[in-house]
């Protein structure tokens, strides 16, 4: 009995003794951590004061500051960063949809401050401002070479404040002074909703501020009432944004208490699971999801939701692969970090994020997880295979259409945008958006303009002729082959005035766009641009072939 007592403490003193280790051990470990923290810290701070005493030239503290901070943060994550007090105020717009201003987009082209988009119902549109005017001074301040975000900067203020305007319309000589009252501009998550047939409702969602949610429902429901017994819920270019705006989306068309998404990460209030907690709006609409490369993180909860629940079809290319979740933290003199906290997991179990920052390659660099490292896993209702760890791949993957090299050299150099500018002052009127198209006397007519505008530009075929041609010359075999290249460059040598006959219909229907723009806005171009989108087209042959759509539900493709 005496032995099996002395075992029985024994065994209980090296228990105590072994927790006791594991427990210095680990108050070790976060007294070294703390001590390696304050440790570089005070480095920082004594090299911070000894450069800014000592170095040969005046040093900016606040520029090198801000650059030691950014090089920090950039080792982590590109979404983790410092936003100091000044631009607070643009950080807000981002998520609120809501900002000071004018309700005009304007960009820097050519060295102008031009108008691309005025918003109907807001200051620059009631004043009759126009797409193409150049805003020459904005409140007596010149704006030659101002950037795009200097010039967005002085534009925009406390709603209720007077702002003047030096506007040059386009094609005159002279200026003219608007004042404008600023006024809160609300950024439109859906900014368009319409009909694209009979029975197939169409929903553009471009971000996810406050209101998403709501905005797409209501967009929902009006189709419906339009006839709407399928929709397109177009994510295409969406960079997402508010959390909660994506699970009260997706619980639009999925069951309460179902699992929309799940975060994970280092501390503890972050690992929770996020449900559909209202009544849902509609579970059977039949659904087609557009994406491509950039729709990310909230676009990609609500497109891989749809998807894990077999409730819709996902068509495009492959998304972003942003499953890194960012909370904003407070810092001294009203500055913040927006720091990632976590990562997101859909349904499926699965986590898109297809980039892993805390393994770079030796020069700091970072690289997009190979497919060969995809991890399978399935889909709730029918079990169809899918993947993380690489963004969400369509369930109808499609090529990303490719322009020719005239066409992009045309848009690139404003060629395009300043010829619908031309054919506005020409013309009063067009027909509605959706009829509008040019005739080929007006296509001739574009080509004339042209002459003499410069836009030159290098067909891959061009390229590929000057590498063999700086390779044989690297390896003095050019004399051997000098004659046969100038004979396969003269016959490449593109020739401008037949390429823009040979590409006329892409080049047409850009053009077509931008003219459409200056009429009808931003609504007008989208009514216009969708009857052309070759995703639209497929979304709606998808929709409107019912067995087709069920198969691929099912994992019958």
């Amino acid at each position: 009995m005496k032995k099996v007592i002395s075992r029985f403490f024994k065994r209980k003193v090296l228990l105590m003794t072994l927790f006791s280790a594991i427990f210095l051990f680990s108050a070790f470990k976060v007294v070294d951590k703390y001590f390696e923290i304050q440790k570089n810290m005070d480095i920082f701070t004594t090299l911070f004061k000894e450069v800014n005493m000592y170095y040969v030239d005046d040093v900016n503290p606040n520029t090198l500051m801000r650059t030691g901070i950014d090089a920090m943060l950039n080792s982590l994550d590109p979404y983790t960063n410092y936003i100091p007090e000044d631009d607070i105020e643009d950080y807000r717009t981002m998520h609120t949809g809501q900002y000071g201003g004018v309700g005009a987009t304007v960009v820097t082209k050519d060295g102008k401050s031009t108008i691309i988009m005025p918003y109907e119902g807001y200051p620059a549109h009631d004043a009759g401002l126009k797409i193409g005017d150049e805003i020459v001074k904005i409140d007596g301040i010149e704006l030659k070479d101002k950037t795009t975000a200097q010039v967005s900067k002085l534009l925009k203020g406390q709603a209720g404040t007077k702002v003047r305007l030096e506007i040059r319309s386009y094609g005159q000589q002279t200026s003219r002074e608007v004042a404008l009252s600023r006024e809160t501009i609300k950024i439109d998550n859906v900014p368009y909703f319409g009909m694209v047939n009979q029975e197939i409702g169409y929903v553009q969602l471009t971000d996810f501020t406050n209101g998403a949610s709501r905005e797409v429902k209501e967009a929902v429901e009006k189709l419906k009432t339009q006839g709407a017994k399928k929709v397109i819920l177009d994510l295409r270019g969406n960079p997402g944004g508010l959390l909660n705006e994506a699970v009260n989306i997706c619980n639009l068309f999925i069951n309460r208490d179902l699992e929309v998404v799940s975060t994970k990460g280092k501390i503890a209030e972050w690992n929770k699971p996020y449900k559909a907690l209202n009544a849902p709006f509609d579970t059977e609409i039949p659904i087609a999801v557009l994406i491509n490369g950039r729709s990310a993180s909230a676009a990609e909860i609500v497109s891989g939701v749809i998807q894990d629940y077999d409730r819709g079809v996902l068509i495009g290319q492959r998304s972003f692969g942003k499953g890194l979740v960012q909370s904003t933290r407070p810092l001294t003199y009203n500055s913040q970090l927006k720091v990632t906290v976590a990562k997101y997991y859909i349904p499926s179990g699965r986590c898109i994020q297809a980039i892993d920052y805390a393994k770079r390659k030796e020069d700091g660099s970072v690289i997009r997880n190979a497919d060969s490292l995809k991890r399978a896993f399935k889909t709730k209702k029918s079990g169809r295979t899918v993947y993380d760890g690489v963004g969400l791949d369509p369930d109808i993957a499609l090529d990303v259409k490719k322009f020719a090299p005239i066409t992009n050299s045309l848009r690139n150099k404003n060629l395009i945008f300043e010829y619908a500018n031309e054919y506005a002052l020409a013309n009063n009127t067009i027909a509605e958006a959706k009829k509008f198209k040019m005739t080929e006397a007006d296509y001739q007519a574009f080509v004339k303009w042209l002459r003499g505008k410069e836009y030159d530009y290098t067909t891959e075929v061009e390229k590929t002729i000057k590498s063999i041609e700086e390779k044989a010359k690297e390896e003095k075999s050019y004399q051997l082959i000098e004659a046969q290249l100038k004979a396969l460059k003269d016959k490449a040598s593109h020739n401008k005035e037949a390429e823009l006959q040979q590409f006329k219909e892409e080049i047409k229907q850009i053009l077509e766009a931008e003219i459409v723009a200056r009429y009808y806005l931003e609504k007008g171009q989208t009514e216009f641009t969708l009857q052309q989108d070759p995703e639209i087209k497929e979304a709606i042959e998808i929709l409107s072939n019912t067995s087709k759509y069920e198969k691929i539900l099912k994992g019958q493709k």
